[in-house]
């Protein structure tokens, strides 16, 4: 195999905080559908295995978000107003009081993705989540009497809703807009404490 010809920085040696981050940029790109499954089990993989920054580089020149490349971000959008949860291969969990967005983009694949909503404020009257679950599990917990309207597919997997309180008129309306690929969209209540 001829090597082909970069600078110095192709022969730097890497760090495992750098193979992780690309890891981490592998599966962010997995759960918006530009690689498949098995091109990102092959470039992990790969990325665990690199011993040189230049290694690490060609795992990653296909796509938009490659290091050294300037994240590609919609016409229009604010970040204050929007939220990605992602979990690859692990858990992902927003719970407590926190600033919900107008727009949550949660993704699941091989992992968990749980947003806690029912101990916060929630001060816009429409929320948006877009859940996508992909061998794995998207929860949305609200608390009973939310205005839930659940829409999308699901593919050898479901999407369901465990609420079953009338809704409260007036209050906050949560649109989840499902994707699910032998994995699960759940909106549920809080469970109950028994102390």
């Amino acid at each position: 195999m001829e090597w082909e010809r970069h600078d110095d920085t192709d022969r730097l040696r890497v760090s495992d905080r750098e193979r992780e981050e690309i890891v981490e940029l592998l599966g962010r790109a997995t759960a918006e559908g530009r690689l498949t499954l098995d091109e990102y089990t092959e470039r992990a993989g790969a990325a665990h295995a690199a011993q040189t920054r230049g290694e690490l580089a060609r795992l990653t020149t296909d796509l938009p978000e490659a290091p050294g490349r300037a994240p590609a971000r919609p016409a229009g959008a604010l970040a204050a107003t929007s939220e990605k949860l992602l979990a690859v291969f692990g858990s992902e969990v927003r719970k407590g009081a926190w600033a919900v967005p107008e727009h949550i983009e949660a993704r699941a694949v091989f992992g968990d993705c749980r947003m806690e909503l029912h101990e916060t404020r929630m001060p816009r009257q429409v929320i948006t989540i877009d859940a996508e679950a992909i061998f794995g599990d998207v929860t949305v917990v609200v608390p009973e009497g939310t205005d839930v309207r659940l829409t999308g597919s699901a593919i050898f997997g479901s999407k369901k809703s465990k609420l079953s309180g009338p809704v409260i008129p007036g209050g906050p309306v949560i649109e989840v807009r499902c994707r699910a690929i032998f994995g699960d969209v759940i909106v549920r209540p809080p469970r109950k404490r028994w102390w």
